[in-house]
């Protein structure tokens, strides 16, 4: 057990040597190199106990080779580590502009949590702070609370990747379904809206440092390839291919770090020509404003186009991007082609947040519904007097109507025509029965079974048949057993 004391010292008052304590206690303990220290504590004892020892434990295991590697870290302001966790994320290949962002947030959370060192960070803090932020939804938004929690959290890991601390006090703490939040829902224009568009800035004033012509080419190849602003910012004549219509974002500009091919069409390629006459090849192709969703919304007022519509969804710089998405769908490009021209990494993000559905396309759909208005197969078929349907299992075969064909016959002074044994509106005999006619026979006043000619091989002991006296109306045949 570490020992406190409170030093005693003499003071001079009115000439007189006065005995005085010192407010705050103290230990002395001997450090890893044997040295002896006398060490501050507090004014209350029991906190100075508990420090007294727990730097007695430091100073032992210090002087068998085990040290505190984050002792150090934690006593550094929060402030410096925020330049080099701005300066780690330059490093990994991270835009200027996004490395300032995160920084930024997390240095708001900080300040304004009043948070000093590493030790200070408290979850229920940050979440106190970030739900007084949306202000029961009139403050930002879920999505922006996102971010901030994200960005917060991404400090704090890189903290421990860094060997900075051990672990994150954050890790636990999840985001708010942005679902549930929605400010600034984006929306895909129709192809004639950008066309009106397209027509409306070419004839529109300069505006944000750019010509009406120079912004109408913009939005044009924006819709076309999907750019983002910042990849078109970077774009410079020699990033184009005229002679194969192609054009490349370097990986320094493009999101996902990997430089990109993308294909263009052959008429925006000549008319790239003509807009790249006499230009050098390292020379920007557009000055683009900061703020590039207020010189569109300023473009759509002259081409009388609402910049939010009535559901709240919002045509800005970034809703082209959407547009090319959802032309794709619309045009029935394969999902996997859709994903590589967008450059997503994940194909649900092409399908669920960058494809819209256009105006026309619902009823089209509902259009191609099976009609329910014709009749069921089951009445189709319906026959008999009583409407009752044919029975599925007994199909129809056939008849075989067997033909007499004109002759004369001894005996009779008539000629022999063609008579039809079986008539079409005979009953129809069943598949599975042989074909039978009934005739009646004068001499036994009987019915003698007639059977077609294809059937006569198979029966045996029978002679084939002979034709009698001829009557008007019937014939007779009959079989006579073969002697």
């Amino acid at each position: 057990m570490a020992s406190v004391f409170k030093r005693k010292y003499t003071k001079v008052i009115n000439s007189k040597k006065v005995k005085k304590q010192s407010q705050k206690y103290y230990t002395r303990l001997i450090d890893a190199e044997g040295i002896k220290r006398t060490i501050p504590l507090y004014t209350d004892k029991t906190a100075s106990m508990h420090k007294a020892l727990q730097l007695k434990r430091e100073f032992e295991q210090a002087s068998e080779g085990i040290t505190d590697q984050y002792k150090e870290h934690r006593k550094r302001p929060l402030v410096e580590h925020l330049v080099e966790f701005q300066q780690s994320l330059l490093a990994k290949g991270g835009t200027a502009k996004h490395a300032k962002q995160v920084t930024s947030r997390v240095k708001q959370i900080v300040e304004d949590c009043k948070f000093k060192t590493w030790t200070d960070i408290q979850p229920s803090k940050i979440q106190k702070y970030l739900a007084g932020l949306r202000n029961n939804g009139q403050g930002i938004s879920a999505q922006t609370f996102n971010f901030y929690l994200k960005a917060i959290k991404q400090f704090c890991k890189w903290m421990v990747q860094d060997r900075r601390a051990g672990t994150s006090p954050l890790e636990h703490l999840k985001g708010v379904n942005v679902r549930t939040d929605r400010r600034h829902d984006r929306r895909a224009l129709e192809p004639d809206d950008v066309r009106r568009l397209l027509e409306a800035t070419t004839a529109a004033p300069e505006r944000f440092v750019m010509t009406g012509y120079q912004r109408a080419t913009l939005y044009r190849l924006a819709v076309e390839t999907g750019l983002r602003a910042s990849e078109l910012r970077s774009l410079t004549v020699s990033s184009f291919d005229l002679d194969n219509c192609t054009v490349t974002i370097q990986a320094a500009y493009s999101k996902h770090r990997r430089q990109d091919v993308l294909q263009l069409r052959p008429d925006t390629t000549e008319q790239l020509r003509s807009f790249f006459a006499g230009k050098m090849p390292s020379v920007q192709v557009f000055h683009m404003p900061d703020k590039t969703a207020k010189m569109l919304q300023a473009d759509l007022v002259d081409a009388k186009i609402p910049y939010v519509d009535d559901s709240g969804r919002y045509a800005d710089f970034h809703s082209l991007r959407h547009t090319t998405g959802s032309w794709l769908a619309a045009n029935n490009v394969h999902p996997k082609v859709a994903q590589a021209i967008m450059r997503h990494s994940d194909i649900n993000l092409t399908m669920s947040r960058y494809t819209h559905i256009l105006t026309g396309q619902e009823s089209e759909a509902v259009s191609k519904l099976p009609d329910l208005s014709l009749p069921s197969s089951q009445k189709q078929i319906a026959t008999g007097t009583d409407n009752e349907p044919i029975r599925t299992e007994q199909k129809l075969t056939p008849q075989l109507t067997p033909k007499l064909t004109p002759t004369a016959f001894s005996g009779s002074n008539h000629s022999a025509t063609d008579v039809n044994v079986l008539s079409r509106n005979q009953k129809k005999a069943d598949n599975h029965k042989t074909l039978q006619i009934e005739r009646l026979d004068n001499k036994s006043k009987g019915l003698s079974p007639i059977v077609t000619n294809k059937e006569q091989p198979r029966l045996r002991g029978l002679e084939p048949l002979t034709f009698g006296s001829v009557d008007r109306r019937s014939i007779q045949l009959s079989y006579r057993r073969r002697s």
